[in-house]
């Protein structure tokens, strides 16, 4: 690739970026779904030559990066980050303070649309968006402990280990979760084409804040809040799933991230967040990556709320 050439591409990706920003859907889209397509190239095992080594490419994807980072942090109350009390438990109470009084949390579209009126077809698509995160979640938590030590990496790696089903292939938390899509019949080939830009973005965030080492304690307020609201919205699912009498081996990914997660983001905020909010600059580090998570969440959930009106039987 020539040197032009490569200025032209520089461009298009800053022009996509741009008008991603000033909210057009499709380049937000367009966005999310290149950026997606750059990190498989180095979560993923590849079946013959690829171009993860490309420096090019790298030079493409920082700017994809930054520019989805601005977009979350623009989306930031002004000041939220400046709110945080400075002694660890009191923060610890803050953050979920800020959680409880989000607007994502409890939200309606577990609450009310999963709960009472989804559809198989919209258990389907359910589940198909949520495999950006909960699809790859060791992977995630394997990348994010590199470097960490002590109370937090222990903490890390049990949270691992019940994710790798404790050393048994048939209860690895990925393979549990890909056993919905057998029962829906989802095709590998289905997935991305499906996805819209949100969701794509949620999985986006979730890689962006575990592979950087200086994002670390964004990834542990990311990944922490997205434990903590789980165990809730599940109950919902599960309740769902047994509504519409779906085969029980499709559920039980859900079933079990009830308990096991209620538990992980106990462990999570006591032996990560407290010892790690001594520091004024992870304080405000985990609370941004908190909020990146609640904000993400609400947008991607209010976009797959349906008008509950026509799921309403006459």
């Amino acid at each position: 690739m020539t040197i032009a050439e490569r200025a032209v591409l520089r461009a298009a990706v800053s022009d996509l970026n741009a008008r991603s920003a000033a909210g057009d859907p499709a380049a937000f889209y367009g966005q999310q779904l290149l950026l997606s397509r750059i990190y498989a190239l180095s979560t993923q095992l590849p079946e013959g030559p690829t171009a993860e080594g490309s420096t090019f490419v790298h030079e493409v994807l920082r700017l994809l990066e930054q520019a989805t980072a601005a977009a979350e942090d623009a989306a930031l109350e002004p000041g939220a980050l400046d709110a945080a009390p400075t002694e660890p438990s009191a923060y610890l109470s803050w953050l979920k303070k800020s959680a409880r009084e989000h607007r994502v949390y409890k939200h309606p579209y577990y609450r009310e649309f999963i709960r009472d009126h989804a559809t198989a077809d919209d258990l389907r698509n359910y589940v198909i968006q949520e495999s950006v995160v909960d699809g790859r979640f060791d992977d995630l938590l394997a990348t994010m402990q590199v470097g960490t030590s002590g109370d937090a990496k222990m903490e890390i790696a049990e949270n691992f280990w019940d994710e790798m089903g404790n050393g048994d292939p048939s209860q690895v938390h990925t393979h549990l979760f890909n056993q919905i899509f057998r029962v829906f019949d989802i095709p590998a080939q289905e997935l991305e084409r499906s996805l819209t830009a949100n969701a794509l973005l949620s999985g986006n965030l979730a890689v962006l804040l575990c592979r950087y080492r200086h994002l670390y304690p964004e990834a542990v307020g990311f990944l922490g809040m997205t434990e903590w609201l789980a165990p809730e919205r599940f109950v919902h699912v599960v309740h769902a799933w047994e509504r519409l009498g779906l085969p029980d081996v499709g559920i039980v990914y859900h079933k079990l991230h009830i308990t096991v997660d209620s538990r992980h983001a106990a462990g999570w905020f006591h032996n990560v967040v407290v010892p790690a909010a001594t520091s004024e600059r992870m304080r405000r580090a985990i609370a941004r990556g908190t909020l990146w998570r609640l904000n993400s969440s609400a947008r991607y959930l209010d976009e797959r709320m349906p008008d509950l009106a026509t799921h309403r039987p006459v």
